[in-house]
């Protein structure tokens, strides 16, 4: 990339919107104009039914289908919804006609994922006369592969790929103020890696209960407060949200890049083949980083064929590790498979030939290295690498059971507690469909319940003279709650106070000792929702109460009859 004036990169980015919805239509030769889903890789012992959309088309959109929703719901959304599988060999693969067509504008392109290419505006802008006049041939030189995209230009990452999903150029110098007040989950976009989104989404989750909503709130603090309570991962956010590059342009090179490569005797006229070699170099490359000491930001993957000498960069995240020997793996194996099908395809018209040019030389080189293991340390001590062994088994385990198979928690919106939080899969860039930063009238006070529960348990609340405690519609209570009685089996009309030793989470309380009463209470809360609805919607009134042990619990009246749905610490 090259350096402006004020030292910051002016980027142009190249963004095909829904790549893997494009990828999965084209390859099963589908118009691409159908409404289209990508559906996420099966739960282990999952079924089709159960697993959720990672991808939708504009068409599908329209219709009201979204990223997270099951599969049944998509389909209740959108019935003539086609349904396709996830395959990131395939993203990769067939993105490679898209970087090439690209390249032929500007040189020195960098693949920040499949559908996401960086490329350096500055000299290239002045050539074709304007940042708008490049947009335009980039956008002229995709279109001859049967591609729609959008192309932003900006100083710096961040802006450059906010401006591309907009389509827009943002002026020199305009980047912070275009960035200041955009959502700090912003940030997301511009990561490069899977692996790193559940980091970043965490960051972006404590930023926001510290009160940094928007870039800008971050983008004002003390660099060096940023470095020093958030490290690496803080450093290259703030970086972001200032609108500067996520790495300096013209930093020193601590160390020199790291290369390993080996020939091929015979050569490989198959990706498989090329790929188990790739797999060997992979682990190697991966092996000096570690003995190093560092993580690359970026991977140079070179081929040489028959026929000449292919090379292409791809842009990785320093943060949250850098890249395993099975990330480096995946990128080199999508890359060759990109190569030799475009090969195959001029050759014969068609992906299905063997007939490629045989690779007889292959080489990795790690470029622009950082130093490795500079994470913000645990509040408890020094971090020992707890949270990468920990995501590394994550991603293990996500890799056996699909990407259903590992749920993370998300904020969202909503007035019932049940409705706050979304389970998403692990490293997901999901969107909630309730924005938690709407004003949700008729919502809970804080502070929020702490757990709850599976399945609401069934209680009686009684005043002090035995009675059950009702409330009408005009919210008037029939007596002060004074005691809390639960049936003692399911079924049963046994019943017997909530007190100490009870198991907050099961329907059949066990190790009942003393008497349950209520110290304190407040309410009640009426919440009614879709009242509009045939079926009359939800209607409820919550209560909240303290018991004598001071254990806090969040009631509810349903149908006249109160159940716990909930637990305060």
């Amino acid at each position: 990339m090259s350096t402006g004036s004020a030292g910051v990169t002016r980027t142009a980015v190249l963004w095909v919107p829904d790549w893997p919805v494009v990828a999965a239509l084209a390859a099963a030769g589908l118009d691409a104009h159908v409404p289209a889903a990508v559906l996420g890789a099966p739960s282990g012992g999952g079924t089709r039914a159960g697993r959720s959309v990672v991808a939708t088309s504009a068409v599908a959109r329209t219709a009201g289908v979204r990223r997270g929703m099951r599969r049944r719901q998509a389909q209740e959304a959108c019935p003539d919804l086609v349904l396709l599988e996830a395959d990131d060999d395939r993203d990769a693969r067939t993105f490679e006609p898209v970087a090439a067509a690209a390249e032929t504008v500007v040189a020195g392109l960098e693949i920040a994922r499949p559908g996401l290419l960086l490329l350096p505006a500055d000299g290239a802008a002045r050539y074709h006369g304007s940042d708008r006049a490049l947009a335009e041939a980039l956008v002229t030189a995709v279109a001859g592969t049967g591609h729609e995209c959008q192309v932003g230009v900006a100083d710096g990452l961040l802006a450059a790929v906010l401006a591309a999903r907009e389509d827009a150029v943002v002026p020199p110098d305009g980047s912070p103020s275009a960035l200041a007040g955009r959502p700090v989950g912003e940030l997301v976009h511009a990561v490069c890696d899977p692996g790193v989104v559940a980091a970043v989404r965490d960051a972006v989750g404590l930023w926001w209960r510290l009160g940094l909503h928007t870039l800008g709130d971050l983008a004002a603090l003390p660099a060096a407060s940023v470095s020093a309570r958030f490290g690496e991962l803080g450093t290259w956010a703030h970086r972001l949200a200032r609108g500067e590059d996520e790495r300096p342009p013209a930093r020193r090179r601590i160390e020199a890049d790291l290369v390993v490569d080996t020939a091929l005797d015979p050569p490989a006229d198959r990706v498989d083949v090329a790929a188990f070699a790739a797999r060997r170099l992979a682990e190697e490359l991966h092996v000096l980083l570690v003995a190093h000491g560092v993580a690359c930001g970026r991977l140079r993957i070179t081929a040489r064929t028959t026929e000449g000498e292919l090379e292409r960069l791809w842009r990785t995240d320093t943060v949250a590790g850098g890249l395993s020997a099975a990330r480096i793996t995946d990128r080199v194996r999508w890359q060759l498979e990109g190569w030799l099908t475009d090969a195959a395809r001029r050759r014969t018209g068609t992906e299905d030939s063997p007939e490629v040019a045989p690779v007889v030389h292959l080489a990795l080189a790690a470029e622009d290295v950082a130093p490795a293991g500079t994470h913000q340390p645990s509040l408890w001590g020094a971090d020992a690498g707890q949270d990468e062994r920990a995501r590394q088994v994550l991603d293990r385990v996500q890799g056996l059971l699909g990407g259903d198979g590992v749920l993370t928690v998300r904020r969202a919106g909503g007035r019932h507690p049940r409705h706050r939080v979304r389970l998403v899969p692990y490293g997901e860039e999901a969107v909630v469909d309730r924005p938690p930063d709407r004003p949700w009238p008729g919502a809970l006070p804080s502070p929020a319940p702490a757990t709850l529960l599976p399945e609401p348990a069934a209680v009686r609340v009684l005043d002090t003279a035995g009675a059950d405690v009702v409330v009408d519609a005009r919210l008037t209570m029939s007596g002060v709650p004074a005691r809390l009685l639960v049936p003692r089996d399911t079924g049963s009309s046994t019943e017997k106070p909530v007190g100490r030793g009870d198991d907050p989470v099961s329907r059949r309380p066990a190790g009942i000792s003393g008497d349950a009463r209520v110290v304190g209470w407040a309410g009640p809360w009426p919440l009614a929702e879709r009242w509009w609805a045939p079926d009359g919607g939800t209607r409820r009134v919550h209560l909240q109460a303290v018991l004598d042990d001071g254990r806090g619990l969040l009631l509810a009246q349903v149908g006249g009859r109160w159940q716990v749905e909930a637990l305060y610490d």
